[in-house]
């Protein structure tokens, strides 16, 4: 179930909404002020890249108590 971001016309307010179907954000309100006049924000992508902590070209190891 995806979870969009959204922007409020009337009050400026963003927010986050799940929405069970991709298209249908009829039902969707601003949780500040209750308007519907509320438009569906694009969303970026998180990606993960190397950094501290991390050693290059290791794989998942079984390190630890559980084998």
């Amino acid at each position: 179930m995806p979870i969009y971001e959204f922007h409020c016309k009337s009050c400026g307010e963003e927010f986050e909404e799940l929405v069970l179907k991709r298209d249908d954000t009829s039902d969707v309100q601003c949780p500040s002020c209750e308007s519907a006049d509320v438009e569906r924000l694009q969303s970026g992508f998180a990606t993960v890249s190397g950094g501290s902590g991390s050693a290059a070209g290791s794989s998942c190891s079984s390190s630890g108590p559980f084998t």
